[in-house]
């Protein structure tokens, strides 16, 4: 029974805080779509050879622009961010993603 509930567990999800999600929030630098998205900490991470884990993401909004953002994150061994980097964006906090998204409902 006991296999079973783990099982269980895995597909309902804990419902509590998210441990294993790391959001990236940008701002695309042709048009100023504000995009989010989560990483998963526990797959989509990619071992360096030096340490640590490497990902690259490429983000691309909803509007009409298609400008690529491409953006490196680097983290420790404890999967810890490290240093980040983005080219054709910046990098905004969840409360600018917040209230761009406000404002897009308004209108």
């Amino acid at each position: 029974m006991g296999f079973l509930n783990s099982l269980k567990s895995l597909f309902a999800g804990s419902g509590g805080a998210d441990t294993a999600g790391y959001w990236i929030y940008v701002r695309c630098h042709r048009c100023g779509e504000v995009i989010a998205t989560r990483l998963d900490l526990r797959s989509s991470l990619s071992e360096r050879d030096e340490g640590g884990y490497v990902v690259h993401k490429t983000l691309i909004g909803n509007q009409f622009c298609f400008q690529r953002i491409e953006v490196t994150l680097n983290f420790d061994q404890n999967r810890r961010l490290l240093d980040r980097e983005i080219s054709h964006g910046e990098f905004v906090s969840k409360e600018e993603y917040e209230a761009a998204q406000a404002r897009n409902r308004q209108t």
